[in-house]
């Protein structure tokens, strides 16, 4: 069974309630992955879901623990997350970099996927910074070194390069709008899948022996609205990519 372990989305959001001259606070904590590991598990994967505040205590240190899975996929949480740990920014130990090791279970033959949100690629205000990261120069695209958000509330409809493509198998030409994606630039290595408003929306790359994928705008609510999410082919969609990114055979969606 092929193991996928999925770093990130999710979220806590802290309100404060003014209401004339008293306020109170509430908070939420949202994991917006359901339907892609859902996806996933009715392939046949194995999925390890690592949300955001958790990437801190369980999430590989090195190559060799990386290994033990056949993709990583990295989902709306910045490189801050993997480099400053309380070790490093409270205490000024050094400790691992996992992003580096990310890089050298790529480059041995692991799958990577970066999927899109405010905190991925670049990311709102450019908190995301994966170009300066070191997996930067190792993602299906080029990330910008700007806010790379790309809020489209009207809808933009994607645009299938390369059908045929194995990462897009049985997702067929026509796929729904999206309300959102983060603008990055083709990398040179690289082969576009799909386009949204002339920016990739997939694209496919491999790095020495390993596999890079991305998919620039949400796996889930807000930029992926329910009628992306209910598509037919949502679950095609990411069987196929992750089945590429790990050098496997697809498994057909049930």
């Amino acid at each position: 069974m092929p193991r996928l372990l999925l770093l990130g989305e999710s979220w806590t959001t802290h309100m404060i309630h003014q209401k004339g001259f008293d306020t109170f606070t509430t908070t939420e904590y949202v994991e917006g992955a359901g339907e892609f590991i859902a996806a996933m598990r009715s392939g046949g994967w194995d999925v390890t879901h690592v949300p955001a505040h958790k990437i801190e205590t369980d999430c590989p240190r090195s190559a060799a623990e990386f290994g033990e899975y056949d993709v990583v996929v990295i989902s709306d949480v910045g490189a801050n997350t993997f480099l400053l740990t309380r070790a490093v920014f409270n205490r000024s130990q050094a400790e691992p970099n996992r992003l580096a090791a990310l890089r050298e279970y790529v480059e041995s033959g692991g799958g990577l996927a970066m999927i899109g949100g405010y905190l991925s690629f670049s990311g709102v205000d450019a908190k995301a910074n994966y170009a300066n990261s070191p997996i930067g120069d190792i993602l299906a695209v080029a990330p910008l070194l700007t806010d790379d958000r790309a809020e489209t509330p009207e809808g933009a409809v994607p645009t299938v390069t390369a059908a045929s493509h194995p990462a897009l198998a049985g997702t067929g030409e026509t796929w729904p709008a999206l309300l959102g994606f983060n603008r990055t630039n083709p990398h040179p290595d690289s082969e576009v899948l799909a386009e949204i408003n002339g920016s990739p929306l997939v694209a496919v790359r491999s790095v020495k022996a390993g596999r890079s994928v991305a998919f620039t705008s949400d796996m889930s609510p807000h930029w992926a609205p329910p009628s992306f999410v209910a598509w037919e082919g949502y679950t095609a969609l990411w069987l196929a990519l992750m089945a590429w990114a790990a050098d496997r055979t697809t498994v057909d969606a049930r």
